[in-house]
């Protein structure tokens, strides 16, 4: 069997998500959780999109010891420097270039005549090629663009140097037929493609982009690219977990092996899930909450005599078990540690007290504690040693059946100020929200608003999840509670806190100071 190698780009593309707005340390969780996953490559973000996205991409680079860490870069020198600067301190440093070549991107986007999308072209490669071994170009468009003209400039880059050759459905327009043809053609009409690792990289706007990437895998490419949970701009991208999966259950077909750790994939989802905000479908193939549930009689009939009659994936083989953890309110530090490594989740000193105190505070109001508690948790931004720009000391909501619901809010800023206010709404969460904005005196209107239980059960953790427009800037938030209403305000405030380091970021972006 050949190897086929795994390119999750959920940091970059699946970031451009509308309304996914992550920390670098989220980033840097999702990062440790893709190398135990087991990814070749993973693309760590666009380090000369923005201060913040460089800073998060060069501490992804410092830490990962096992993938290779690549940028995204245009086809111009200062992005290529840029993504340099960020990933030089990997220990697989990588680079990826891209540039359109399709007829429409040609003319309307670049404004450029073919011969001198060429010319870009090389050059990119040529320079990225003086700092790095492993630098990938992706042909923008690739699969509406002319074919000749596709196979000229793709031998003109591998001459000047790249190392991996991407052909993107950028807007996923085609179908796996034709992409299986297109890779072919490429195949056939490069003279230097040997030289080469080929990958595929596919959207999900016609809803081909799985079959599309297998398409690919089945025509001899080297590389697949995709997303967790298949996130990313408008339809997303091809979702790597169902790709994997669908390889190693369909081994006599694909005949292709990968390094991925098929039982870290639901926690992997997971992850991504709740520091994005975005909800993985219940019916969502391989990791839905729906994927292994059976509701048809003669179903549950078949897979209570032999589960191969209605489920061709084992749960356990992608991580799903029983998550109840065999700690209470008695459990000891020691022992609670030993089983956060269990779990995977890697913490220092600091991180792991705030951590064990708020297991603690939780074990006094749920009797029963899950894995699904813990990571909620650690996602906690407090846990993590962050002191946000405005934190909630104190909530009291008054509610009743015949009175206007009313809340009073206590809030310290960075600088140590108390702010107090009430205010009124037609609702708890909306009075909640109109204290907030009162409090702040910003402009702030509330564009999604989305509510979930972390496991089973009137004492299970609550997870809010919000989007809000706060002064003409967008910005989403996540509050986990036991309580309802408090993880909503904390959901609020924790969309505006964002607001605030990036506005940090941008502050400090000239002064090359680091933020943290």
């Amino acid at each position: 069997m050949r190897k086929v190698d795994i390119f999750d780009t959920t940091l970059r593309d699946g970031e451009q998500s509308a309304g996914v707005n992550l920390h670098p340390h989220e980033k840097l969780e999702i990062a440790l959780q893709l190398e135990r996953y087991g990814v070749d490559v993973m693309e760590a973000g666009f380090p000369a999109s923005s201060y913040g996205d460089f800073q998060a991409v060069q501490r992804i680079a410092r830490t990962i010891k096992k993938a290779t860490v690549v940028g995204l870069a245009r086809a111009v020198k200062s992005d290529i420097d840029a993504v340099y600067e960020a990933v030089k301190d990997a220990a697989k440093p990588g680079i990826h270039v891209f540039l359109a070549t399709s007829p429409i991107h040609m003319e309307y986007k670049l404004k450029k005549k073919p011969k001198e999308v060429v010319e870009a072209a090389v050059q990119a490669v040529e320079y990225a090629s003086r700092f790095f071994s492993h630098v990938q170009w992706s042909a923008e468009d690739a699969t509406r663009s002319e074919w000749p003209f596709l196979a000229h400039i793709i031998e003109k880059v591998i001459d000047a140097g790249a190392t991996v050759i991407n052909l993107p459905d950028t807007v996923g327009y085609t179908t796996p037929v034709e992409y299986a043809q297109l890779i072919t053609y490429i195949k056939d009409h490069v003279p230097n493609i040997s030289k080469v690792k080929l990958s595929a990289h596919c959207h999900d706007d016609l809803g081909m982009a799985v079959s599309n990437s297998l398409s690919a895998i089945q025509s001899g490419v080297d590389q697949i690219e995709g997303t967790i949970n298949g996130i990313g701009e408008r339809a997303g991208n091809a979702s790597l977990e169902e790709i994997i999966v669908a390889l190693q259950i369909r081994k006599d077909v694909y005949r292709v092996e990968t390094n991925i750790d098929l039982t870290q994939t639901v926690r992997t989802s997971n992850l991504v899930s709740k520091l994005t905000g975005m909800i993985v479908p219940q019916n969502k193939a391989v990791v839905g909450a729906n994927a292994f549930a059976h509701e048809s009689g003669i179903h549950q009939d078949g897979v209570l005599k032999n589960k191969s009659t209605y489920e061709v994936i084992n749960p356990e083989m992608v991580g799903l078990h029983s998550n109840k953890m065999v700690l209470g309110k008695h459990s000891g530090s020691h022992a609670f540690k030993q089983r956060c490594e269990e779990l995977g989740l890697y913490l220092n000193e600091e991180e792991g007290k705030k951590l064990f105190k708020a297991f603690k505070d939780l074990t006094l109001k749920k009797k029963e504690v899950t894995e699904d508690d813990i990571f909620a948790l650690m996602m906690d931004s407090s846990v993590k040693g962050l002191f946000p720009h405005y934190r909630m000391e104190t909530l009291q909501i008054s509610y009743g059946s015949n009175i206007i619901p009313t809340t009073t809010i206590v809030i310290q800023t960075e600088e140590g100020e108390v702010l107090q206010e009430s205010a009124t709404g037609k609702g708890s969460v909306e009075s909640v929200y109109n204290t907030i904005s009162r409090i702040l005196q910003k402009d702030i209107s509330l564009l999604d608003y989305r509510i979930q239980s972390t496991t089973y059960g009137s004492d299970a953790l609550a997870e809010v999840y919000v989007k809000i427009k706060c002064d003409g800037e967008v910005s989403s938030g996540r509050g986990i509670e036991h309580d309802v209403l408090e993880a909503s305000a904390k959901a609020y405030l924790d969309a505006v806190n964002r607001l605030s380091i990036k506005e940090k970021f941008a502050r400090y972006s000239a002064k090359g100071v680091e933020v943290s």
